[in-house]
């Protein structure tokens, strides 16, 4: 079955990325464990633009965009996506024109979320920025634009929200293939590969590479912060299947395949709770890692949950995958402090 390799790819990260052990968050929390081995994926430190998991997808996104002769790429998200500030990066580190199309998403509108973190840096990274309202339709918007472009001359790609089209998920079914090779290279047997779920890409390749591996697509499981947890699955296995038609494997998932948690969203996407709280300054505080406030503060926080709670048996060892975002903590300066 072909894999990944044979789609265009423009290299942006530098692979593997390391799998490492959290002994600081061990020491802290002692018994609370439950006898179970936590493990982080520092997908975090990926290349480049502060780094993250978007980088993977980008990877196929810009080899396609660069494959059909594009020399301009257009995509969208919220105010904070980081999607959006790492396309920006990406696009200026490979040669292309950006353009982003970010949405009022959440009904914040202090100086911190409007001007800082991730929509700071787009600007910094050359992007030119459309802002809309929140319940603009971002994605006909950036068609509009890019049909305009393409009758003054240019050649224009369009990305989806967070990159989550079946090419864009070849990243993370390349990366599931990565994690299962460095498991058997250091003798582990995951009980879980844990991801955030906002766009479902990283989910949705990780279940594809999974299957197209021979191995069990529930490995990966998820915690949502955008949809509730049974549209996520939905979109997740939509998004698995269409990959898996891309790369020619099968057989294609089925509902029971998905495995997504809803508990740990809170009021909505980007709303802060004090579970992301807690997971963010822990992990902060023993291993001086960084969440995000958004997606892995969130899905840390919901595999915290899950060990207290007993999910795992002891002497499980669970993957969290750190998929970056740290710029989005500056735009939340006010979650966490008194003032």
């Amino acid at each position: 079955m072909p894999g990944p390799d044979r789609f265009p790819r423009l290299a942006l990260v530098g692979l593997p990325s390391p799998i490492e052990p959290l002994a600081g968050l061990a020491r802290h929390l002692g018994e609370a464990l439950r006898g179970v081995r936590l493990l982080v994926k520092r997908d975090d430190l990926a290349g480049f633009g502060l780094g993250g998991n978007k980088l993977r997808k980008l990877e196929y996104l810009l080899g396609a965009a660069r494959a059909e002769g594009a020399d301009t790429v257009i995509t969208v998200g919220a105010l904070q996506s980081n999607h959006a500030r790492l396309t920006a990066a990406a696009a200026a580190r490979s040669g292309f024109a950006c353009e982003l199309f970010l949405t009022r998403t959440v009904e914040r509108h202090d100086p911190d979320y409007t001007g800082n973190g991730n929509r700071f840096l787009d600007e910094v990274f050359g992007a030119h920025v459309h802002e809309l309202p929140g319940g603009a339709d971002s994605l006909a918007a950036a068609e509009e634009r890019a049909d305009a472009l393409r009758r003054a001359g240019r050649r224009v790609y369009v990305f989806p929200s967070g990159g989550s089209s079946p090419v864009g998920c070849l990243g993370y079914a390349a990366c599931a293939a990565e994690i299962l090779e460095q498991a058997a290279a250091m003798g582990l047997s995951l009980a879980n590969i844990v991801v955030p779920n906002g766009s479902s890409g990283t989910h949705a390749g990780l279940a594809a590479g999974l299957r197209a591996a021979g191995a069990d697509p529930r490995l990966a499981r998820s915690h949502t912060v955008l949809a509730p947890a049974d549209e996520a699955a939905a979109t997740t296995l939509a998004k698995a299947n269409a990959t898996l038609d891309l790369l020619g494997a099968g057989p294609p998932l089925e509902p029971r395949d998905i495995d997504v948690e809803g508990a740990h969203r809170g009021a909505d996407y980007g709303i802060p709770t004090e579970s992301m709280r807690e997971a963010l300054r822990l992990m902060a505080r023993s291993e001086g890692l960084l969440l995000d406030p958004v997606y892995s503060g969130k899905a840390f926080a919901g595999l915290l949950h899950d060990v207290r709670s007993g999910r795992y048996p002891a002497g499980s060892t669970v993957l969290f995958v750190m998929t970056g975002g740290v710029p989005g903590l500056f735009a939340y300066r006010s979650a966490f402090t008194d003032g």
